[in-house]
Formats: C-alpha cells, structure tokens, sequence
C-alpha cells in the first residue's frame, strides 16, 4: 500500500472538458435531520447571515477561500455589503497582495516547472509545489496584514487563494469556503482572464494549467481537505455558477454528506472529446450532436468528477472530495482511509473507440518510485479494460511480441518523434482480440493502447491522466491541429521489456478468473486479478437478485449487460440507487449487507464490480 505521510494527491490534466452538464447523475435522498432552511439561496440571505456574524465579531478578520478561480471578487463586494449593514467599518485585502514579487517567484519555482523540451516537448510535466502557501507569500506583508487588521476598529475581509492557510487561519473570526466543481474551475480558466497565484499576467491557456496542476489547484485541494477535516469552517459556498450561489453552515453541509453516503450513489460524469474518440457513448447516453466525439467519458474519477444531490427539489451539487473530506471512514473504510490517507484509490472512466478513425495512442504509466522521486506525487498508474461493447475487428495492444527487438521499437519511435515517420508499431506490439468480457490488467511500465471499434471499461489506480507517456501516435494532430506530442524520454525511462506476448496471456488476459460463490441463477466470479495491482475485478451475474456485503470496504458497480437494477441496503430498502446500463454506483463501505435487483424480468444482469484486495 501506500505511505500515509505524503500529502498530496492525484489528479489528472482535464483540458478540454465539454460544457456539458448531465441531467441523469442526480442521486435523490431523504434527509429528515437536516434544517433545510438554514441552506441559503440568494444573495440576500448570504448577505444577511454575513451581517450577523460581522454583528457577532465587531471587530477582526473574515476570511474568504475557496477552491481556485472561485468567484472571490464577487464573493468580498457581498461580504463588505453585509458589514455595512451591520453598521460596521470595513477593508479588504486581497490575498494576491501578499504574494512575493511574481519574477522572483517564477525564477525560484523553475524547479518544479522545469522547461526542458527535449525531455517534454509541450511542457507538460513538472513537481508538486510542496512548501505551501508560506512559500509563495512574502512573510513581511501577512505580518503586516495581521498587525493592521488587528489595529482596525472594523472588519478586515481577506478574501483569495490563502485566506485560510495555516499563517492566517488563527486570525479569522469567521471563515468561508467557496468550492468549485474540478470541470469548472478548468472551463473558468479556458474562457480567460486566469491569474495563476503569484503571477501579475496572465499564462496561455496550457501553461496555466500546468501551474494550476502542480500549485493553484493542488494547494486549494490540500487547504479544503484539512478544512473540512477539522471542521475550522464556519460557511461553505457552492460557487461554481456565480450567479447561483448556495451556502450553508459546515454542520449543515456535514449532516448532508453523511447522509448521501446512507445510500448507494452515482456521481456527475465529465465527458471530453479525442482524436479517436468514438460514438457509442454518445448515442447511448443521449449527448449532445454539437460534440466532436466522445473519447472519454469520466464517470468516477475522483478528482475531476462531483456529486449532484436533490433533496426535496433542492439541487446541491459538491466535488466529489468534499463528499470524501466530511465521511472519509464512513465511505472509503477504515482499512482503505488507512492505508491510502483519505485518498479514493481507484479511478473509473470508459474510453470509446466505437466507429472511430483509429486506436488510441501506443502508451505507458509510470510507477510509484519514478513518480515521488521525479514529480512528488503519491501513488502510481496502473490500469486494467474490461472489454463492454466491440465493433469489427477490435483489438486491445497490450506487451510486447515475443520476439519484438524492443531496442529498434525504441529507435524507431525516436526517430518518429523528430523527423514524423511513420512507425510499424504492429511489428512490435501485441494485440490481444476484444470482445465483451475480456478484462486485461495493465501494470505500470506495459505497453498499450485501445484499438479502434470498442468501448472499454478503464479501471486504474493512483496518479491518472497526466503521466500518460505516448510512445506513438499514428503522426496525428490533434483537435486543434497541432502535432499530437510524444513522451519516448519518459517513456523509455519507464518501459517494463518483460511485458512480452507469453506473460501477458499468462498473467494479464482474465488473470485469476474463478468462480468464488455461486446459487440457483447467480454467480460471481473473478475476472482479472494480478499479483502487480491492488484492486480485484469481478463480475456478477444474474437473473433476479444477488446479495452482498461491503464488509467495511467500499465497492464500485458498473453495469456492463442488462437493462436497469436497484442497488438498496438488506438492512433498510429505501437506502437505494436505480442504476441503468453503463453507469458506475459507489457503494459506501458503511453499507454492509445489499442486494440488486434486476427490474427487467426475464433478462440476465452482468454487473462489474471492483473492490479493493484483501
């Protein structure tokens, strides 16, 4: 497993999500220990609550955070409104004034934003920033900051990327929170006028998102967990749309989450368009004609996705870790939050190649110890595909032919890479046939790709998209219409040569398949399981119904075959989730005993389920 002391997470580069939010990731729950009423709307009961807590206070700080590109401007004009009314003197600061000097700042962090082309020819990668915040700010001014606003005989609103960090936490009287969902805090930046923490102009688009990745984004993250952890929050503002704004005290936005996780639910999914992308997906989920394509489809990546809740017709809608910050045991298990520090440590997402133009790219992941020595993440990436739906002559690329010269691939893809010729990747590659059940595991360092015609059920570990290195792309550009970049440094560096063809169809293709219970028209059995990865993949099937039991372990369910189930709690039935062809249901560890029942009889039920092993 992983060690507990590194803080900080995964996430991948979403770049291009499309503006797309999907109606049917709702989960509907009862909530009757929750003051409905104290969840606040419209500016104005934001702006009244604001008042009586500046009443409260008289005099000292209010601090407003929030995940980066929060609305903080916004946000200030309706706080300094609200200490007006409440007949109080007021001044803001903007936490962007404590930042030391942008080009000192940008000379220093070079070491986490390296710029080598040669070894990363798009400057995609780099180091997660990990001397917080008290690194990027000039410690004379927050000294100055506190010395004044404890001077001022009024209030003193801090609002930004900060407000909240460990140098000024002590000094706030009343702290606020303004979350993004991940999709839209990407889609604040891409519209422009983004400024990265520290910088005094504005990054191009991919740049700043490289920034964000390993700074903005990931010091937010860090900052909202431990918020959240500690319960120092006084108001919690969902402020992706500006124009919408709900808050709610943090007991009130403690009591929800605990409850959405009484039940089996399903989060909102991304969806972003490809070079290979496929139709599939689109067709079967009702996207809309506007999008290109649909390559990849983010049901359950934990740091991109959200969660839609609806209580009594109240929509409310929260990043999936702020679901996870508030009831991590509750959700993850007591042997999961150990081991992996409150971290969700598996990823979900499908990947569509149906009726495409080509395969997706040839591939690697990096492992564990490159990753923290190279780029101070936590975790590594390994994957698996379970094969759902094939159209002619799919094929999943996995290892290497066994008698491949693994040298010459190499020269080859370099040499691709500088002069853009083609490569015949076939010579080289395994291709394993698809069709509906096969499930490949994928340990970090092995060669792969979709091929074309599929539509695949990826299934990874820690550390996602952003460690993808592509060794060859088919010389493809990509929707902008630029060269699609190739990793071979990184790649080579990280490529296992003992994948070959006999140990992949040994170990790799259905590895571990067994039956491990079964009952008069159920079964369940292990599909893929391998000595190099951690999760264990299988499937259920059945006619009517099939019980199970959490055992303090969450579960994660995808229906690959039949129509339409009910995922509910054996202990109480109205704890449920109707879950329909395709999409991916979390079930709490909390949850113990279940059951699902198939809701269209006289058909079979083939549900995927992963889980951690034990």
């Amino acid at each position: 497993m992983l060690s507990r002391s590194h803080g900080h997470k995964y996430m991948s580069f979403m770049f291009n999500p499309f503006p797309y939010d999907d109606p049917n990731a709702v989960n509907r729950i009862t909530a009757p220990d929750v003051d409905l009423s104290a969840i606040l709307t419209c500016p104005t009961t934001i702006k009244a609550a604001i008042s009586e807590a500046a009443k409260s206070i008289g005099q000292g700080i209010i601090a407003i955070d929030g995940y980066a590109t929060a609305p903080f401007a916004s946000l200030c004009e309706l706080a300094a409104s609200a200490v007006a009314e409440a007949g109080l003197a007021c001044r803001t600061v903007d936490t962007r004034t404590l930042a030391r000097p942008s080009d000192i700042l940008d000379s220093e962090l070079v070491e986490y934003l390296p710029e080598d082309r040669e070894k990363d020819p798009v400057l995609l990668y780099g180091k997660i920033y990990d001397k917080g915040y008290r690194g990027l700010m000039d410690e004379n001014k927050v000294q100055a900051l506190i010395a004044d606003a404890a001077a001022f005989d009024g209030i003193t609103i801090v609002y930004g990327n900060g407000a909240l960090c460990d140098e000024l936490l002590p000094y706030a009287k009343y702290r606020v929170f303004a979350d993004v969902t991940p999709k839209q805090a990407v889609l604040n930046v891409k519209k422009g006028g983004y400024l990265n923490y520290g910088r005094d102009a504005e990054l191009p688009f991919k740049l700043a998102m490289r920034r964000n990745y390993y700074f903005d984004f990931d010091l937010s993250f860090c900052l909202r967990r431990e918020l959240l952890k500690s319960g120092n929050l006084d108001l919690y503002v969902a402020a992706s749309d500006p124009d919408a704004l709900v808050a709610m005290p943090y007991d009130t936005l403690k009591k929800i989450l605990l409850r959405v996780t009484d039940y089996p639910f399903r989060c909102k999914p991304v969806y972003l368009e490809g070079v290979w992308g496929g139709y599939y997906t689109m067709k079967e989920r009702n996207l809309p004609r506007t999008m290109k394509n649909a390559a990849w489809i983010f049901d359950l990546i934990p740091m991109e996705v959200s969660t839609v809740v609806e209580i009594d017709n109240l929509k409310l809608e929260f990043p999936y870790y702020t679901l996870i910050g508030i009831n991590g045991a509750k959700l993850l298990g007591e042997r999961c939050l150990n081991d992996f520090g409150g971290y969700f440590p598996i990823r979900f997402n499908f990947d569509d190649t149906f009726h495409s133009n080509g395969n997706m790219s040839i591939q690697l992941h990096p492992g564990e110890k490159f990753l923290r020595e190279n780029a101070n993440e936590l975790g590594r990436q390994d994957e698996s595909y379970y094969i759902v739906a094939t159209g002619q002559d799919a094929k999943t690329y996995l290892g290497f032919k066994q008698d491949a010269d693994i040298d010459q691939f190499i020269a080859d893809i370099k040499q691709s890479e500088t002069e853009h010729t083609e490569v015949d990747y076939q010579k080289y590659i395994n291709a394993v046939e698809s069709k509906p059940g096969v499930q490949v595991m994928i340990p970090h360092g092995t060669i792969h790709a979709s091929g074309r015609n599929q539509l695949i059920l990826e299934i990874g570990s820690l550390t996602v998209g952003s460690y993808t290195y592509k060794m060859y792309d088919y010389l493809r550009r990509d929707l902008d219409g630029n060269p699609r970049p190739i990793h071979s440094y990184y790649g080579a560096l990280n490529l296992d040569r003992d994948m070959r063809e006999d140990y992949v169809y040994k170990n790799l293709v259905n590895g571990g398949k067994r039956t491990l219970r079964s009952g008069d028209g159920w079964e369940e059995y292990v599909v893929g399981e391998c000595d190099r990865l951690y999760f264990s993949l299988r499937n259920e099937k059945f006619v009517d119904k099939i019980e199970d039991n959490t055992n303090d372990d969450f579960h994660v369910l995808t229906l690959v075959d039949g129509e339409e189930v009910e995922i509910r709690s054996k202990r109480d039935p109205s704890l449920s989730f109707v879950q329909k062809f395709l999409e991916i249901v979390v079930v709490p560890a909390s949850m113990g005993e279940y059951e699902i029942v198939n809701r269209k009889p006289g058909t079979v039920i083939v549900e995927h389920k992963t889980l951690l092993k034990r």
